[in-house]
């Protein structure tokens, strides 16, 4: 994959990592007790952005995903959400990166064209490349999500500007993550995610729909914390 040189706020460059094999550090939550939260903690505040990618490449599906990149012409695209901080939390627990993961998420951005019927063609083109995979994979126009986000989930949504607010607007800090070749955006770092801890995003403090997402996340990775 091609690395990108340019940088924005808050997106970190993060070469070389594809194939790279995700290996034990003896911090890691298997080597000790989950209850030891100043461990969890000091494993936390050590990890980079280069861990973080090669913890979602140890995911074949998300490797594949970035591999078949440039083929998916996604404007302004970014892979983001639980299919690769559930892919950590995965490895945390000693389970196969892949495990219970539902879908995969594309994210893009195309203002130009508000439509369902314009991401249902995108969604096509998404299928067609990946559809060999075996997987669920969505793609989402973030530019026309506050359509129907009200509808769905019973909150108002105001308009988002780019994929980037899409991201920060994730129920929960922790899981706010976007990765595509070369590049990881993480505007809330990534210690809480690795820290495994689970809060109400400020920016949509929907405390009923968070709850409900903390109770699932919870029911996968038990050593998960509400914080």
């Amino acid at each position: 994959m091609a690395v990108p040189t340019k940088r924005h706020s808050h997106v970190r460059a993060s070469a070389g990592m594809v194939g790279r094999q995700w290996q034990t550090s003896p911090m890691h939550p298997k080597n000790f007790e989950v209850k030891d939260d100043t461990a969890r903690r000091l494993f936390a505040e050590s990890i980079g952005d280069e861990r973080f990618m090669a913890d979602v490449l140890a995911n074949r599906y998300n490797r594949l995903i970035l591999d078949r990149w440039n083929d998916l012409s996604l404007p302004h695209g970014w892979l983001v959400a639980g299919c690769l901080f559930q892919s950590v939390w995965n490895l945390l627990s000693g389970r196969p990166p892949e495990q219970d993961i539902k879908d995969y998420d594309l994210f893009y951005f195309d203002g130009a064209d508000l439509s369902e019927a314009g991401e249902q063609r995108v969604q096509a083109r998404v299928e067609q490349v990946l559809g060999d995979l075996g997987i669920t994979v969505e793609a989402s126009n973030q530019a026309r999500v506050h359509l129907w986000y009200e509808a769905h989930f019973g909150q108002p949504y105001d308009a988002l500007r780019s994929v980037e607010d899409g991201i920060r607007r994730f129920l929960v800090p922790a899981t706010c993550v976007g990765v595509r070749p070369g590049q990881v955006y993480a505007p809330n770092g990534l210690e809480l995610l690795y820290g495994g801890v689970l809060a109400m995003n400020p920016l949509v403090p929907h405390r009923e729909l968070f709850e409900r997402k903390a109770a699932s996340y919870r029911q996968r990775w038990g050593w998960l914390s509400v914080g």
